[in-house]
């Protein structure tokens, strides 16, 4: 079994939930989001929001606060093999209760069809709210191209 190791970015100023599905292994290494070079969701949100891309876990916690973001991962613990989330087995989810009761999140977004398949299947039972699926920010999908992901991004985080 692997443990969540990254708590979640928020604060009460907090607007809209991003949530991952659970981090990759070079993710869990730095303890922070999103930590593989390939990985385009700093990137994206950097150009989202017209600034520059983050460098550090602190310009990046500021990014994601600045604009109002909280930040986690539908997924606490589960069985799988390296980053591979088509390997995952016997998940659990985390608890965002703490991030809804604290912050007035006005919209969930998921990054990727694995943590909309797990956020149906566990939180949105309990939360009630739907969430909004965008396309992955991984390297695993090749298939959309970096300025196309922008431009699906920034239409939803934008025009909220």
């Amino acid at each position: 079994m692997t443990y969540h190791n990254i708590p979640p970015v928020y604060d009460v100023n907090s607007r809209i939930l991003i949530l991952g599905s659970f981090p990759s292994v070079k993710s869990r290494e730095d303890a922070f989001f999103y930590a593989h070079p390939r990985n385009r969701f700093w990137r994206m949100l950097a150009a989202v929001f017209g600034c520059s891309e983050p460098e550090n876990t602190d310009q990046k916690k500021l990014l994601l606060l600045n604009n109002h973001i909280a930040l986690w991962d539908v997924i606490a613990s589960c069985d799988i093999n390296n980053s591979s989330d088509m390997s995952i087995k016997n998940a659990r989810p985390n608890d965002i209760g703490i991030i809804l009761c604290e912050a007035e999140i006005k919209k969930i977004i998921v990054n990727g069809k694995t943590a909309e398949k797990y956020y149906n299947r566990f939180l949105f039972p309990v939360t009630g709210i739907a969430c909004e699926c965008l396309p992955s920010t991984s390297p695993a999908n090749a298939a959309i191209k970096t300025d196309e992901l922008i431009k699906i991004w920034k239409n939803s985080l934008i025009n909220y």
